[in-house]
């Protein structure tokens, strides 16, 4: 790239703002266009009542996750295995009494990111200038003039740029964005039918003042074919001060409402754990079906569908257009790895 280039990000996930940060430290500036209100993608932590870390979004990784552990080494950013030390349960059948089972503490752990996942994205975001980074801009088209894109938010304003990176689910390119000249009919044919993680996933967290589960002996993991909960963990904070759950509700749930949903939730959780788990400090829960996520209309069939497909490793708009962002890339799809990896890999194609 010639050094007065400029460079547009679409999207501002972990791989946009990884991207950008990798860029930064090569002294070159890019701008970040993000269609929601806040950063982070499908990464969202809130804090409870008591100031605990609830992650609503992506939580966890491991040992194989060797990109994303760096780059938390990089930013100087702690992590701690997911607890997992006592009796854990698992419902069959509602009228049958949960199993009881122990996980091996011999066997590789989860981890998660102390503060919460949201963490990562603040201070990567810091890292970064403000000035890059335009929230509430909905990319709506893109458009190739002799030597430059044209990228046009829904608000009508326009950016021009040498090279856009498309960080954000390769469906919503295919269905909230136009292309002129058009895209190729191949990747038109397959945007589509590429799955969104966590798309359609309705996560909850709880937050309590006291960790009764594990002052009676529990590990707070639950997996249930019978209740609202299919599964369920430990969501107490990095310094073991700050208490609560996190886990998935049935997909059934999101017709419920978030009253009933709570309700539903305690009712488990009080015929498994007693009267200790009736009064939480907090309730919330996130069905991952919003507009900067999910298109309406999916031809899904099989987790991780055409993640990683070769169209995605291409290059179009005669080399300015390029595809980032974990669907994108054919290692660890779906997860916080593999939006890093897309993130290098992109970078590495920008500084040839």
């Amino acid at each position: 790239m010639k050094q007065n280039d400029k460079i547009v990000i679409i999207g501002g996930g972990l791989s946009g703002l990884t991207l950008a940060y990798l860029l930064s430290k090569k002294n070159i500036s890019a701008t970040i266009l993000e269609a929601s209100t806040r950063l982070g993608g499908r990464i969202e932590t809130i804090k409870g009542k008591n100031k605990t870390p609830l992650v609503l979004g992506a939580t966890w990784f491991s040992t194989i996750h060797s990109n994303l552990i760096s780059l938390l080494d990089d930013l100087e950013l702690k992590k701690f295995p997911q607890f997992s030390k006592g009796k854990s349960l698992f419902q069959t059948k509602s009228f049958e009494p949960p199993q009881e089972f122990y996980t091996p503490e011999t066997e590789t752990p989860s981890y998660r990111i102390a503060g919460g996942t949201q963490h990562l994205i603040d201070t990567i975001s810091e890292k970064l200038d403000s000035e890059q980074i335009k929230l509430k801009r909905k990319v709506i088209s893109v458009k190739e003039t002799d030597h430059q894109l044209i990228v046009e938010s829904s608000n009508g304003e326009k950016f021009m740029a040498d090279t856009v990176i498309l960080c954000l689910p390769p469906q919503l390119v295919g269905s909230h964005m136009t292309f002129s000249p058009e895209l190729p009919k191949p990747i038109l044919t397959i945007l589509p039918t590429i799955q969104t993680w966590m798309a359609g996933s309705i996560k909850f967290v709880l937050e309590y003042s006291e960790p009764f589960w594990r002052q009676n002996g529990y590990s707070g993991m639950l997996y249930s074919h019978s209740g609202i909960i299919s599964e369920m963990y430990d969501h107490t904070n990095f310094e073991a001060n700050k208490f609560g759950f996190t886990g998935f509700l049935n997909g059934g749930a999101s017709n419920y409402t978030k009253a009933y949903r709570k309700e539903l939730v305690l009712r488990q959780l009080i015929e498994l754990f007693g009267n200790n788990a009736t009064t939480p400090l907090a309730y919330y829960d996130k069905i991952w079906s919003d507009e900067f996520i999910l298109d309406d209309n999916q031809p899904i069939h099989q987790p991780h569908q055409n993640n990683g497909h070769q169209v995605l490793q291409e290059s179009y708009m005669n080399g300015k257009l390029l595809f980032s962002g974990t669907e994108s890339n054919p290692e660890f799809p779906g997860y916080m790895e593999g939006a890093i990896l897309s993130a290098k890999r992109i970078c590495k194609k920008i500084l040839a």
